[in-house]
């Protein structure tokens, strides 16, 4: 064989390999998506700036699960004609699109109990769980999400 066509399959044999590695890690990644949990305690420092980052994780990495929990001042971002008062701007809207993209929103039953608050207040893109510190604390060591409080 003429060893400019041993050069060139040699050339050849490296670049399929190097593309069967980065298919396979592109396979690996879809199959295993990054996991977020966003922690939300303070809807008045928080909320605002946690659907902004989340929205902004989300463009940068599409396929990244995303669990938002709520408890304590946080879950007031999650009721109905909830707005930022800094800046005026309605929670419900921001939140819904975020919903549409896979980003589910928790808030703590513990919480509502604690306040005296009932579920029907809360926009339908909520969800509750009975604790929302012990959701966080599972979320991370059971099922390996990232934490990441704004």
């Amino acid at each position: 064989m003429p060893k400019l066509a041993k050069l060139f399959l040699n050339t050849m044999l490296v670049g399929c390999t190097f593309l069967g590695f980065a298919l396979n890690v592109h396979a690996q990644q879809s199959a295993n998506p990054t996991k977020v949990v966003y922690h939300i305690d303070d809807a008045e420092s928080q909320g605002l700036k946690g659907l902004r980052n989340i929205r902004n994780h989300l463009d940068i990495s599409p396929t990244t699960q995303i669990i938002v929990v709520t408890h304590a001042n946080g879950i007031d971002m999650l009721m109905e004609g909830a707005k930022d008062k800094k800046n005026n701007v309605e929670y419900a809207p921001l939140i819904g699109a975020l919903k549409s993209r896979g980003v589910r929103f928790e808030v703590c039953e513990i919480t509502l109990k604690n306040r005296g608050i009932k579920k029907d207040v809360f926009i339908l893109d909520a969800d509750f769980t009975p604790s929302g510190v012990v959701r966080i604390a599972d979320l991370q060591a059971k099922d390996h999400y990232a934490y990441i409080k704004p």
